[in-house]
């Protein structure tokens, strides 16, 4: 395929891993270079992401559930686009009254900074890091090696 052509992805070609934590992920695009990933994550009722700030821009879409950042009083539901600039800081947490999983569509530019109670770095996730978990993780459910990479 050459840079110019279209490239589609169905919805099995790229399969949900299990994370552990009561997340479910779907790695659908990284280009390490550009710094970017886009992801779906399947949260359960309840389910809560370590508080995290943003290197770069984030653009979020709820397709099912509802979900809120613990520090604002906006809740996102089906059908909500959520735009977060870098330096925002907030903990994700999914509504404990869900009927169903939460699934939300993210494109992330950069890195997240996880943060512990201090505020401090405790990790960081980006592009690269994401593409070796995500590879890790489905090749240990047994589900191969999708194509995900630009």
């Amino acid at each position: 395929m050459t840079p110019t052509e279209a490239r589609h992805l169905g919805e099995a070609d790229i399969p949900w891993v299990d994370t552990g934590a009561g997340v479910d992920l779907k790695l659908v695009r990284v280009d390490i270079e550009a710094g970017l990933w886009i992801v779906r994550n399947r949260f359960v009722p309840g389910a809560v992401v370590q508080k995290h700030k943003h290197t770069g821009e984030v653009f979020g879409f709820t397709l099912c559930g509802a979900w809120k950042y613990a520090e604002y009083p906006d809740i996102n539901r089906a059908g909500s686009f959520l735009y977060e600039p870098a330096g925002s800081e907030h903990t994700l947490t999914v509504l404990e009254d869900n009927i169903e999983p939460t699934d939300v569509w993210f494109q992330i530019h950069g890195a997240n900074l996880n943060l512990d109670a201090d505020g401090n770095v405790e990790s960081i996730t980006d592009a690269a890091g994401i593409y070796a978990a995500y590879m890790g993780l489905c090749e240990a459910q047994g589900l191969g090696r999708p194509d995900v990479s630009t």
